[in-house]
């Protein structure tokens, strides 16, 4: 019920405050990294060093980012298969709760990987799959920011129709609506949407609609951030449930408890 509202209201920033986060957020943010663990080959690290370098030359489609006083690494075990989706799921929640205490964040999977890999200890088949800028966004956004908005990239969505197989005249319970609508708001590299749904007797699964990387980042990993959504919004409407990790192309499939 915490992140609930965060989906909705949540934007990516790229131009933040040039001031160090506050002590107490630093402790709160450690404190999540630390309790946060969903699944046991996945892990994340603030990193309060400056991380200029980290950014520098990872443009990407949608602009530089400036100013961040910090950032998170989000950690996985390659050699587990599921790591991408796992990651992408266990970011999400980190970056809403950064969102739910008034830090603005944005997701980033292009960035010079030696020099954060300098700034944390990884264990044995670790990698960092993604990272997130943290701080105090500037009240007035950039020109880059004011750009992408202005042309609805960043926040144009599909509809339902477009994603739910064999969505044409099903009605849903309230949970399911209110759990596909918070997967669509789901960011994910150059907001290309790789999800679909498919929904049956008490289970929502997710699918990748294609196996190739764009900007070398999984389409899996954006699948991840999705699940996290799905989860969050049933939970508010009271159903629980439990994933469970398919193969390609599907990714996972949300079951809930009865």
């Amino acid at each position: 019920m915490r992140w609930y509202p965060v989906i909705e209201k949540r934007r990516s920033r790229r131009s933040f405050e040039s001031r160090p986060l506050e002590a107490s957020d630093v402790t709160h943010l450690q404190s999540v990294c630390k309790d946060f663990v969903p699944f046991p080959y996945s892990r994340s690290v603030l990193v309060t060093a400056s991380p200029e370098n980290v950014f520098k030359g990872a443009v990407g489609p949608y602009g530089k980012i400036r100013g961040a006083p910090a950032f998170i690494a989000f950690i996985g075990n390659i050699e587990n298969p599921n790591v991408q989706e796992q990651v992408g799921y266990m970011g999400e929640g980190i970056v809403l709760e950064a969102e739910a205490i008034n830090i603005s964040t944005c997701w980033v999977a292009l960035f010079r990987s030696k020099v954060v890999e300098s700034l944390i200890k990884l264990g044995n088949n670790e990698q960092v799959i993604a990272i997130t800028a943290v701080g105090y966004a500037k009240t007035q956004q950039s020109i880059e920011e004011r750009l992408m908005t202005g042309f609805g990239w960043t926040h144009k969505r599909k509809s339902l129709t477009d994603l739910v197989i064999g969505s044409d005249g099903v009605e849903y319970p309230e949970w399911v609506l209110s759990a596909l609508n918070s997967a669509r708001l789901a960011p994910s590299a150059v907001n290309r949407q790789p999800w679909r749904f498919q929904v049956d007797h008490n289970s929502i699964t997710i699918s990748v609609n294609s196996s190739k990387r764009e900007y070398g980042v999984s389409r899996r990993l954006d699948c991840g951030i999705a699940m996290l959504h799905i989860e969050v919004a049933a939970r508010n409407s009271g159903v629980q449930g439990t994933w469970e990790f398919l193969k390609v192309p599907q990714v996972a499939r949300y079951n809930i408890l009865v």
